[in-house]
C-alpha cells in the first residue's frame, strides 16, 4: 500500500470555455450542483470549471486509477472548507477505492493563469502523516524533520509536474487538438 500518491493536471481555459459553449449539457454532466453554483457565481466561470476539471484528473492520478475501475464523472468533486480553501470530495467508487487504499485525506491545490488552470492533489494515508514528537526531541529538530519530509513531497510533485509538461510532445498536442475538434475528448 502506498503511503501517498501525487497527481497533477492542467486544463486550457479556452478549451473549457469552448466545451461549455458548444455543449450546454457538459457542465451538468460533469459537475455537481454545488460546483456549478460556485462557478456560475464567478466573473469567469470557465476558469473555475477548468480548475475543477483539472482537480478531478489530479485526484484520480493520485489515487492511481484515472477514470477506470467504475469511477463515475462526479465521483470526485471540489467543495470549499469554511476558510474558502478547495477540498476534494470523494463519493461512489472513488471513495471506495480511497478507503481500500487506506487514504485518510486528499490535499488539493488549485491555481490558474490567464490561459491555464492547474490542480495538484496528494492522497495521504496514516503512515504518511508526520510522526508525533518523540520524547526528548526538541521543537527545532522536529520542525527541521517535518520540513525535510514536506520538501521531499514538494520535490516529487515538482518532478511529476515537469514530466507532465515534457511528456506532451508537439505531435501529441496536435493529435489531442484534432481529437478535441472532432469532439472525441476534452
Amino acid at each position: 500500500m502506498a503511503e501517498a500518491g501525487i497527481g497533477v493536471d492542467i486544463v486550457e481555459i479556452d478549451r473549457m470555455e469552448s466545451a461549455l459553449q458548444k455543449t450546454p449539457s457538459f457542465a451538468e454532466k460533469m459537475f455537481t450542483d454545488e460546483e456549478r453554483a460556485y462557478c456560475e457565481g464567478t466573473a469567469r466561470p470557465a476558469v473555475h470549471y477548468a480548475a475543477r476539471f483539472a482537480a478531478r484528473e489530479a485526484v484520480l492520478k493520485a489515487l492511481g486509477t484515472g477514470f477506470s475501475q467504475g469511477i463515475g464523472r462526479k465521483d470526485v468533486s471540489v467543495s470549499r472548507d469554511p476558510q474558502g480553501r478547495p477540498i476534494a470530495v470523494l463519493s461512489g467508487r472513488a471513495a471506495e477505492i480511497a478507503e481500500e487504499q487506506g487514504i485518510i485525506e486528499v490535499a488539493l491545490s488549485l491555481s490558474h493563469t490567464a490561459g491555464l488552470a492547474v490542480a495538484n492533489a496528494m492522497t495521504i494515508t496514516e503512515a504518511a502523516r508526520p510522526a508525533p514528537k518523540k520524547k526528548g526531541e526538541d521543537e527545532r529538530a522536529q520542525i527541521a524533520r517535518s520540513f525535510r519530509e514536506a520538501r521531499s513531497v514538494l520535490d516529487e510533485l515538482e518532478r511529476v509536474q515537469e514530466e507532465e509538461l515534457i511528456a506532451v510532445s508537439p505531435v501529441e498536442a496536435a493529435a489531442e487538438e484534432d481529437a478535441h475538434e472532432a469532439g472525441t475528448e476534452l
